[in-house]
């Protein structure tokens, strides 16, 4: 089961107390004190972890505590720490603050780490407080409480290439070809009830391919899937659009290709700035290679490339993955210059 969205509470574990304790020995009838301090709290630490696809674990489990930390001993003997507790998310995943809706980490690449609560230290025992005009403190300190705090956590797929298009377009059909995911295909609207994640190889190198379920006019507004699925569609450097050539009625072509893009508009306008490749599919279907020829030229036209493919034959998909790896590459490219050039701005 695919979950992209639950809400938890951390709590990071309490300082153990400090003790009140005296040295007891045989010929030593009055041993100053010897009481220890109290061990540290757990932290909750989030790791982004590669392994992880969804946040399932989440799910039924909303309370995650650290262990608290041990209370001190006599002989000046210090209490355990106790255990940071590890919470293991898929990169991609976004911590909210609830009360605030601040993002608190965004957690993009494998292994990174992130200390969302801090134990609480331990309390100071009575052997702390001895001094020349205190030779027999009778107390301690408690220990301190560990941070608590409510959190959303959002998973945003990382994928270098999204394909997107109306329900029935053949994006399923696409993936199983390009990657080793095996999505549900079948011919009815929302086969696709999550996206799907496979490994694409073009080259000497590869990309990661998500097909996102499929969008219709309003999906921006609720309708369909919604926006439930739009969110992943952000992280994604290259939009592969699909669009089922059927009938091959231009008119209807170009209808649908706008009722898409229209969607990514309302979401976020931002999209549109992204490098997109349009793909006429299920060409198999047609005889005659003139309307989809056509189609590709029209589209060509607006300032878009284009491909007429085929998911059941294979037919073109070879240029397919070629050209789509190396807008990948194009913009990955871009973004290390934007890093690059923010890190000039900060040294300057």
């Amino acid at each position: 089961m695919f979950i992209d969205e639950v809400d938890i509470k951390i709590k990071a574990g309490d300082g153990g107390r400090g003790v009140v304790s005296w040295r007891r020995e045989k010929f030593v009838p009055r041993g100053g004190p010897d009481g220890g301090d109290g061990g540290k709290g757990g932290d909750v630490i989030f790791t982004a972890d590669r392994g992880q696809t969804t946040l399932l674990n989440f799910r039924f489990k909303k309370e995650f505590p650290a262990e608290n930390g041990g209370q001190g001993m006599g002989a000046n003997c210090h209490g355990k720490n106790g255990a940071d507790l590890l919470l293991k998310v898929p990169p991609g995943t976004i911590l909210k603050d609830i009360e605030t809706g601040e993002t608190v980490c965004d957690l993009v690449e494998d292994g990174q780490v992130f200390v969302a609560g801090k134990g609480g230290i331990g309390g100071r025992g009575n052997a702390f407080f001895k001094s020349a005009t205190m030779q027999a403190p009778k107390f301690a300190q408690p220990g301190m409480p560990g941070d608590e705090q409510s959190l959303h956590l959002e998973l945003r797929l990382l994928a270098d290439v999204g394909i997107i298009g109306l329900p029935n377009a053949g994006k399923s059909t696409l993936i199983s070809r390009l990657t080793a995911a095996k999505p549900t295909i079948a011919d009815y609207p929302f086969t696709t009830l999550s996206p799907k994640i496979g490994v694409v190889q073009v080259d000497e190198g590869s990309f990661v391919m998500a097909d996102m379920p499929g969008l219709i006019a309003g999906a921006s507004a609720g309708k369909g899937l919604g926006i439930k699925f739009l969110k992943h569609i952000e992280r994604t450097a290259v939009l592969c659009h699909l669009i089922e050539i059927g009938d091959a009625d231009p008119d209807r072509v170009l209808r649908d290709f706008e009722t898409v893009e229209n969607e990514l508009r309302s979401f976020d306008p931002t999209l549109l700035d992204k490098k997109r490749f349009v793909a006429i599919t299920k060409i198999d279907t047609m005889g005659d290679r003139e309307e989809s020829d056509a189609l590709v030229r029209m589209l060509e036209g607006k300032g878009l490339e284009a491909l007429a493919i085929s998911g059941a034959t294979g037919e073109n998909l070879t240029p397919l993955v070629r050209r789509l790896g190396a807008l990948v590459k194009d913009a990955r490219g871009l973004a290390q210059e934007g890093v690059k050039s923010e890190a000039e701005q900060a040294s300057a």
